[in-house]
């Protein structure tokens, strides 16, 4: 299959997370973000090899760490984000807490029109929850923006 330029067609783009602990993270992602668990396939010693999550609309991937895939928690960090567009930030970030995230970033009402905030999940993994309370077009976002960084 081909794309209108001729060139091959994306037909499917997902993160794949690669965690510490495959199991207690799927167990964290359907208790915080209510994630469906689509398949899984485990090596011969039990650890998760592949597994696909649907959140919402969205689908990840789920593998436990090895040699060749390291996890954040075992490098420092996550330079990586997943943004979630909810309908209610502070519920969901309430979730994840009580699952054993942590806040980066306080969810606050923000300058863009969104509700939202930042924070790590016990496996590494940096997330955004935010959700629209203004409807703002690009040139206002623009705006504020400046005027944030003008003040």
């Amino acid at each position: 299959m081909t794309n209108a330029t001729g060139k091959p067609a994306v037909t499917r783009l997902h993160a794949r997370l690669v965690v510490s602990d495959g199991p207690r993270a799927i167990d964290f992602y359907r208790a915080a973000l209510g994630a469906e668990e689509i398949e899984r396939y485990t090596g011969p010693e039990g650890r998760i090899v592949h597994a696909l999550l649907r959140i919402g609309e969205a689908v990840v991937a789920v593998k436990d760490a090895d040699d060749a895939d390291p996890a954040p928690d075992s490098l420092g960090g996550s330079p990586v984000i997943m943004a979630l567009d909810v309908s209610d930030a502070d519920a969901v970030a309430e979730a994840m807490l009580r699952g054993g995230a942590t806040v980066v970033y306080p969810v606050a009402d923000q300058h863009y029109g969104q509700r939202g905030g930042r924070l790590a999940d016990p496996f590494g993994h940096l997330w955004t929850v935010s959700q629209t309370i203004e409807d703002l077009t690009p040139d206002e976002i623009q705006q504020r923006t400046n005027e944030l960084f003008t003040s």
